[in-house]
């Protein structure tokens, strides 16, 4: 049987629009199925709201204690529960989490080389049985990007990562299927054509594709996240827009191989 593990970028989630159509699309998937987020610009927005500076480092948020209790209240709270009740709403009896919930995804502080981004976690592994048997009773996990260090410490973590973490894992159990959703159709030779969409990417070409600078930034992780899961048991990587997901769609989409 397979899983089908789908992250949805922010700006899906910040975009009511996009967010209820996504949310169809997303209750309407057949078999089992998880669904992993994040949050940034809404927590950026409500940091600033209440006083708290938000410093990033190439791309990537500084997390200090303030930071972290709001990145909480946000992914763990709002953003989760908003997406959870609208696929209620759409018939989709799905439960919202955290890393620490069920202790389902574990991780470390992230080492300090010469940036300390703070309470930011590097996964190290999740609990396979907790999230299998959430499926097998009928539920749908919706992961917020929040893990834990055993210990009691919470940690803002990347949410592709989490996703490629959790195709990983439960591969030992599924056949898994990750999907990376987010506003484009794919990965692009050109970021304002959506018509040019690179439908193959695999370890050949992208060394191409990273020279010529088509691939950069957000991407690259994204896409190393991708292969590193490829050549752990996951299945299938696909990167899009959310249309991808709808049972025998023709949207175009990259598909990711070794």
């Amino acid at each position: 049987m397979e899983l089908k593990i789908i992250k949805i970028g922010g700006n899906v989630i910040e975009n009511e629009t996009a967010l209820e159509a996504f949310i169809t699309d997303f209750a309407a998937v057949k078999g089992p199925k998880i669904l992993v987020h994040g949050g940034g610009k809404l927590a950026t927005q409500l940091a600033e709201k209440i006083g708290i500076e938000t410093t990033m480092v190439e791309g990537r948020r500084i997390t200090d204690a303030e930071t972290l209790k709001v990145i909480t209240m946000v992914y763990g709270g709002f953003a989760n529960k908003n997406i959870v009740a609208k696929l209620q709403g759409n018939g989709c009896n799905a439960i919202g989490l955290s890393g620490a919930d069920g202790n389902a995804i574990q991780a470390i502080k992230r080492p300090v080389k010469t940036i300390d981004y703070g309470y930011v976690g590097d996964v190290t592994g999740i609990s396979e049985q907790t999230i299998d048997a959430l499926l097998k009773s009928g539920l749908t996990p919706v992961f917020c990007a929040i893990t834990h260090d055993g210990n009691g410490q919470l940690f803002n973590t990347n949410a592709d990562t989490i996703a490629a973490t959790i195709a990983v894992g439960m591969s030992n159990i599924y056949n898994t299927a990750l999907y990376y959703c987010f506003e484009k159709n794919g990965v692009m030779k050109d970021i304002n054509n959506e018509d040019s969409v690179i439908e193959h990417i695999n370890t050949e070409n992208y060394p191409t594709l990273l020279a010529e600078k088509i691939v950069t930034e957000g991407m690259i992780p994204k896409l190393y996240n991708a292969f590193e899961a490829l050549k752990q048991n996951v299945k299938k990587v696909c990167i899009g827009n959310t249309k991808m997901i709808v049972e025998n769609s023709q949207q175009k989409h990259t598909t990711i191989t070794l």
